[in-house]
């Protein structure tokens, strides 16, 4: 209990509470006003940061009173001599650990755009069939993730291999602090398996790649000149090279200086599906700018060979059952909880890795 306490007062100090309560007020004032939805991106920004500062308020108010409630609770069943209330109280003891844990780490997102939504893109690597698999599998993962969370996603391109799996896909995570939780998942993820597509029932190695982003907002400064991207707009498909729809909605934009290429064929407007476009493939010039600047380009763009010689987590499902992550150490015996979007210690401890790698 003692420990619980100067944990969570540690975070209280981090978080400030009083602020959070001032800002609060200051954003409700600004939600009242009659002309707030005359701009309505601001507006959307004013009442999104007060829906997650009221969340985040609420969550620490939630624990620091859940925290006082077991103390009581665990006086009075000592007194009493009461092992059943005793187990009761040492239950939700755990409990309160456990959120408190979780919410430490969040204290540790404070990365310049760690609270934004995120953007992650998976594409399959080295492996061939056996990859494209693999990344759909892996797609699968952070959306039941997300879906655990109950956090919302949405997924805006998906190009789907010819025999099994995905190409590469790319989605939106829609949750305070998405980028700087998933931030840590980028890189190559490498699965080691009994491949269902050999004949032979022989043992397969694959690669898939990670990139994870933070969405823009208007206030970022990202310019992007009409001639220096190429639009291109194509009828949407299906598995299989199936047609899902009978125009030519969906949109393919290309940035000539730097190559990359986004496409979008979630909705059935073009229009929509080009300001879509626009805005991941701002979101990936923005972290592109960002890792020159640092001189990590490779890092930020997720740039990497879905290979050998990059892989930050292997997943072994034979000759034995294991998910080790190489950076942290962390592994987990039981891979199909993990692929089944059970990936929290992973993630955590891959942010406490990423804190003491950067403050050391």
């Amino acid at each position: 209990m003692k420990h619980l306490d100067a944990t969570l007062t540690s975070i209280e100090q981090v978080l400030d509470p009083d602020s959070m309560r001032a800002e609060i007020v200051d954003l409700g004032e600004q939600v009242a006003a009659p002309d707030l939805w005359d701009d309505q991106a601001n507006a959307q920004r004013i009442t999104g940061r007060l829906s997650v500062l009221q969340a985040e308020l609420d969550r620490i108010t939630a624990l620091r009173r859940g925290l006082d409630d077991a103390a009581v609770l665990t006086g009075l069943a000592a007194e009493e001599d009461d092992d059943s209330a005793l187990a009761e109280a040492e239950g939700e003891i755990d409990r309160l650990a456990k959120s408190i844990q979780a919410l430490e780490v969040r204290t540790l997102l404070a990365g310049e755009y760690d609270e934004r939504d995120a953007l992650v893109s998976i594409r399959s690597g080295a492996g061939g069939v056996d990859a494209a698999d693999w990344a759909e599998m892996l797609m699968r993962m952070y959306l039941r993730w997300a879906e655990r969370h109950k956090y919302p996603t949405e997924i805006y391109d998906t190009s789907y291999a010819e025999e099994a799996g995905i190409k590469s896909a790319t989605f939106a995570v829609k949750a305070p602090y998405a980028y700087g939780t998933l931030s840590v998942e980028q890189g190559t993820h490498r699965l080691v398996r009994i491949s269902p597509f050999d004949n032979q029932g022989r043992r397969q190695t694959s690669f898939a790649a990670v990139e994870v982003v933070p969405v823009i907002e208007q206030t970022d400064e990202i310019d992007i000149p009409d001639e220096e991207v190429r639009t291109d707009v194509f009828r949407s498909s299906g598995p299989g090279g199936q047609s899902v729809n009978t125009t030519d909605s969906a949109v393919r934009l290309t940035h000539i200086p730097t190559g990359l290429v986004v496409a979008v064929q979630n909705e059935k407007s073009q229009l929509q599906n080009k300001n879509t476009a626009m805005v991941i493939l701002k979101a990936k010039l923005l972290a592109m700018k960002r890792a020159e600047e640092k001189a990590t380009l490779d890092e930020m763009r997720g740039d990497v060979a879905a290979s050998w010689g990059d892989q930050m987590r292997s997943y072994v499902l034979n000759p034995y059952q294991m998910v080790k992550d190489l950076r942290t150490e962390y592994e987990e015996g039981n891979p199909s909880r993990v692929l089944d979007g059970d990936l929290d210690d992973f993630i955590e401890a891959g942010i406490r890795w990423r804190r003491s790698a950067t403050s050391g």
